[in-house]
């Protein structure tokens, strides 16, 4: 008699564990652990009805080259309700330039001139495209006037871009690049991920439990009103 007790307790705390332990599998970011981190405290959105998949990254770093490709397959296909964007991390004074890059394309509208083919000119042809001088004559490749890069290069908008970009990088709580963050609540990459196929993977799955957690929340709303 004692001894079937002891089973049936056994099995009491069994199958209640298993139980938990079957929910966390069938949760999406239970099967990602440890291939993302939570941001900490959660930082705001551009677009707060969106999801939104920020890409930190440098022009210096082979990493993130490696990395574009795969983001211009997944931004080609990803649903309506996600938006990309990129932020050029700044972890030191090296890194400025680059960054004040990224925002006077921005601020000229020739973006899609430039991004790509700087990370290409880096690293595929090997040119050292690093200070002032040498990115204002790769824009000018590029058909920007010399006087057009500098006043925008040196704009206050432009410089406050790059300020707000210092200031994030610390945010964020990212260590190196390429950094992915999810909606202001996660942080993952490559290396985190494994690989930068799988990181494809988790950035999907994050995105897809954000954009349920967004759709309970409006539903809820909705409901109250």
């Amino acid at each position: 008699m004692q001894r079937v007790l002891v089973i049936l307790l056994g099995l009491a705390l069994t199958l209640p564990m298993a139980a938990l332990q079957a929910g966390k599998e069938a949760d999406p970011l239970f099967r990602i652990y440890g291939q993302y981190e939570r941001v900490s405290p959660p930082q705001p959105t551009s677009s707060p009805n969106q999801v939104e998949v920020l890409e930190l990254f440098w022009y210096g770093c082979p990493h993130c080259y490696s990395l574009e490709p795969y983001l211009k397959r997944w931004e080609s296909t990803k649903p309506d309700y996600v938006v990309f964007r990129r932020m050029p991390a700044v972890f030191s004074e090296r890194w400025l330039p680059h960054a004040t890059a990224y925002y006077t394309a921005e601020a000229l509208g020739v973006l899609d001139k430039i991004h790509g083919p700087l990370f290409d000119a880096m690293h595929k042809y090997g040119r050292p495209i690093n200070t002032k001088e040498q990115l204002r004559a790769f824009f000018k490749e590029q058909g920007v006037s010399e006087q057009d890069f500098d006043k925008a290069y040196d704009s206050f908008a432009v410089r406050n871009k790059v300020r707000q970009a210092m200031v994030m990088t610390n945010r964020y709580g990212i260590n190196g690049v390429p950094a992915i963050i999810v909606n202001g609540k996660y942080r993952t990459s490559g290396t985190l991920a494994g690989n930068l196929e799988n990181l494809i993977k988790v950035i999907n799955t994050l995105v897809d439990e954000e954009h349920k957690a967004m759709t309970a929340a409006a539903s809820t709303r909705d409901g109250a009103s």
